[in-house]
């Protein structure tokens, strides 16, 4: 694996995003092996728990510069192809059967809101912040956005999609993308406290209890995979849209879109 790190110990499965250099950006070889990965865990018997979480100093810095490149000069049928494997990404991460815990390291961008927001149980550094900036760059969070929603509330989602503000670790907290905060030098401490009590709990009916939580809430695979399959439409055709392609050129420009006035 060039861009994922796995350890196993104690029934625990800690996956970590090993892009430090760039701050674990997204790109597609990631995708594909952060899938590959929980694919992999998921299918292991001996893993009780999984602990997601990122090296370095960032959790997740969202979309890498590079991979941003190349799919604004996509065409809009391989910007769909692209955004259906962070979809499934998405949706491996979130229904997976083990219970997963999100160790927020730091701060977190774009689809490493996605990832946090997919976890069962979040836990974050303080000093974290956190944003969805895509509208400035004229496109949406849509592959991520049904579970950051179901996370936060559609009331928060509207406000933090349309306006790409940074929010602080504690507002994280008090709108349900984190659980709980920790200093830094604590962290591993509260994590591995989490895992204490998972630890007691019997496999088979913490999966079916997952799975009773989703279910009740509305939230099927089936209606994931339906709804992904609509965003990652979206995403593509504001991809190659004249807003998309002047947000994303303005971006890797370093300059103000045009529709920046002041």
């Amino acid at each position: 694996m060039q861009t994922i790190r796995l350890d196993q110990t104690a029934g625990t499965a800690r996956i970590s995003l090993a892009r430090a250099s760039v701050h674990n950006a997204f790109d597609d070889v990631l995708i594909a092996e952060l899938t590959a990965t929980l694919e992999q865990v998921e299918a292991d018997p001996t893993v009780r728990a999984v602990v997601l979480t990122g090296e370095g100093s960032t959790f997740s810095a969202g979309a890498d510069l590079g991979w941003m490149r190349r799919m604004a000069q996509a065409s809009e049928d391989e910007n769909r192809e692209d955004s259906l494997k962070l979809a499934k990404l998405m949706r491996t991460l979130n229904f997976l059967s083990k219970p997963t815990l999100a160790r927020v390291n730091g701060s977190a961008y774009g689809g490493g809101v996605g990832l946090v927001a997919c976890c069962d149980y979040a836990i974050g550094v303080e000093s974290a912040k956190f944003s969805l900036s895509e509208v400035k760059l004229g496109l949406v969070p849509a592959v991520i956005s049904p579970y950051v929603t179901a996370a936060i509330g559609p009331r928060h989602a509207r406000r933090l999609f349309t306006g790409a503000e940074v929010i602080e670790a504690q507002e994280a907290r008090a709108i349900g993308l984190l659980h709980t905060l920790a200093p830094a030098a604590e962290l591993d401490a509260v994590v591995d406290r989490a895992l204490h009590f998972w630890a007691k709990g019997g496999p088979v009916a913490q999966q079916e209890a997952k799975q009773l939580a989703l279910r009740t809430a509305g939230f099927t695979r089936e209606t994931a995979e339906r709804i992904d399959t609509e965003n990652a439409a979206l995403i593509a055709r504001l991809r190659v849209s004249p807003e998309g392609q002047e947000g994303l050129t303005a971006f890797l420009d370093k300059r103000a879109p045009g529709w920046v006035t002041s």
